[in-house]
């Protein structure tokens, strides 16, 4: 039977299609048992090998993108990071009517990140930075520079101008739309004057394993590349508050202009999920909001 990908790029992604890849293109792995991941992402699907390795399989074309781009990089970027990131052991072609590359990596022991897995949130808040500004450091001659594989992280916000407007006018008259076009603007006046280094694109809690509330890796560089590190800031308003938000800004040195574009970055995406939720989950709108207000609040302190 094969996979259908044109309507929900997760449909037909299962064990078995698994089982019949690893069979095929890593048989010394075939005998290994299959199962799902406990916490999946939506990007990918991932599935554990054995005790020892993971099989991820991009569920869109526009993830496949970064297979290749991870499965060079990540072994480049390992070891001058203070966690460990994630090891590719094999690099999968498409087969059996599934249409992506994809690709086996080791497996990192960790919960994921979050109020109740964090001991110490302002401790975890500098260890955050430490891993953000060690990536930072990484000679960047050569990397992926801003584009579709990185959905434009990296780049001027700028790109995101229209779908920024049009959740802005599907929300008017349901939160502060003035302010938080203020927001946005002040994100797209603020210049790109730094060098381009590499960011992570997606530091966010669902990325970052912890054990025994520590950080102990951090994952999913799909998202990665060179260029303006801005984005990778976002979790200031997303994870942090009060003394873990400052001990956060402080430990990762970054200037005004980078921080107007990281709240741009953080508005554009609470604005985009809220507008597209505000009336059907009131669990995420909630999150969508906060964050908002938060920003606002920032921007508003900075002026």
């Amino acid at each position: 039977m094969g996979v259908d990908l044109h309507a929900d790029g997760r449909a037909g992604i299962d064990a078995g299609l698994v089982r019949r890849l690893i069979a095929e293109q890593f048989p010394h792995w075939s005998e290994l048992p299959i199962t799902p991941v406990a916490v999946d992402g939506w990007d990918n699907r991932t599935y554990r090998l054995g005790d020892e390795l993971t099989v991820r399989l991009p569920t869109y074309a526009a993830y496949a993108e970064a297979v290749a781009k991870e499965d060079h990089w990540l072994p480049l970027l390992a070891p001058a990071l203070p966690v460990p990131i994630p090891e590719p052991v094999g690099f999968g072609a498409p087969g059996h009517d599934y249409p992506h590359h994809w690709s086996v990596r080791r497996w990192i022991d960790g919960e994921t990140a979050g109020p109740t897995t964090v001991t110490d949130m302002t401790r975890f808040a500098r260890e955050i930075a430490g891993f953000i500004t060690a990536l930072q450091a990484i000679d960047p001659t050569g990397g992926p520079t801003p584009g579709q594989h990185c959905f434009h992280r990296g780049g001027p916000p700028a790109f995101y101008d229209g779908q920024t407007r049009t959740a802005l006018a599907a929300l008017r008259g349901r939160i502060d739309t003035e302010r938080a076009q203020e927001v946005w603007e002040a994100a797209l006046a603020a210049p790109i004057d730094a060098p381009p280094v590499w960011f992570h694109g997606d530091i966010a809690s669902g990325n970052l394993l912890v054990r025994d509330g520590r950080l102990a890796a951090v994952i999913d560089f799909g998202t990665s590349g060179v260029g303006d590190p801005a984005c990778d800031l976002v979790i200031s308003w997303t994870m942090f508050a009060g003394e873990s938000r400052r001990a956060f800004r402080d430990a990762v040195r970054h200037d005004d202009g980078q921080w107007a574009r990281a709240r741009g970055w953080a508005i554009w995406k609470a604005l985009i999920v809220l507008a597209d939720t505000i009336d059907s989950d009131a669990t995420t709108a909630a999150t969508s909001r906060a964050v908002i207000d938060e920003v606002i609040a920032d921007h508003l302190a900075a002026r």
